[in-house]
């Protein structure tokens, strides 16, 4: 569950959540736009969500957003991130997830926050959440490897978004991101035919066509 402060922490808990997420940014802008506080403050709201979740034995994941870019800010610097991460860490978050929330993100760029962010925190510790706007989402997760990152977040058929960021497609359509982990010989154990099927079904739920190409491709073939 994303907990916000220690209100949304003691609800978690009384849910019977077994791991929970607390998320910041890398944007002054955004991070008051999200969550209606500062880094700083929303950095000391996490301070007791975290020594409370040790307390319980529930785990903390850490979510930082706009890595790459901020659509009150434009470009966020790498040690921007680089420093919410370190805070972060020293909370406790077993996992920090690093957020292109507007998909603004290139290859270069993206490396070149990871470099900053693994300064300061060990690359085991780091996943990436990398949005698909500019259609760079692929590119950038194989960029990610490349740096020895191996947790990659995604949704199914590309759905998601966000209300603070106009314009902003969903996450990377795990359907794509599978695709592409077979083909480099990474095994996700994931069933890519079930997947698809998947997304196909909450997509017509939704009453909408899967993001993904790797499932549309998939819709064809199988129609043909």
């Amino acid at each position: 569950m994303l907990v916000p402060n220690l209100q949304g922490f003691e609800a978690a808990a009384a849910a019977g959540a077994d791991e929970i997420a607390v998320f910041g940014a890398a944007s002054e802008s955004f991070s008051r736009r999200n969550i209606n506080c500062s880094i700083a403050e929303s950095l000391a709201r996490f301070e007791p969500v975290a020594a409370a979740a040790k307390s319980k034995g529930i785990r903390v994941r850490g979510y930082i957003s706009c890595v790459a870019g901020c659509p009150y800010e434009g470009e966020v610097a790498p040690a921007a991130v680089a420093s919410v991460a370190e805070r972060l860490l020293a909370l406790g978050c077993y996992e920090i997830s690093l957020g292109d929330t507007i998909g603004v993100g290139t290859p270069g760029r993206i490396q070149a926050m990871l470099r900053a962010v693994a300064g300061r925190v060990p690359v085991n510790r780091l996943a990436v959440h990398l949005h698909d706007t500019y259609g760079q989402a692929l590119a950038n997760i194989y960029a990610a490897l490349e740096l020895g990152v191996a947790v990659v977040d995604s949704a199914v058929a590309g759905l998601g978004g966000c209300p603070y960021a106009k314009g902003a497609s969903g996450n990377v359509a795990t359907e794509d991101v599978v695709y592409m982990l077979n083909g480099l010989g990474i095994r996700t154990g994931v069933d890519l035919d079930k997947l698809a099927s998947a997304g196909r079904y909450i997509c017509a739920e939704l009453g909408r066509a899967p993001a993904s190409k790797v499932a549309q491709a998939l819709a064809a073939k199988s129609s043909a």
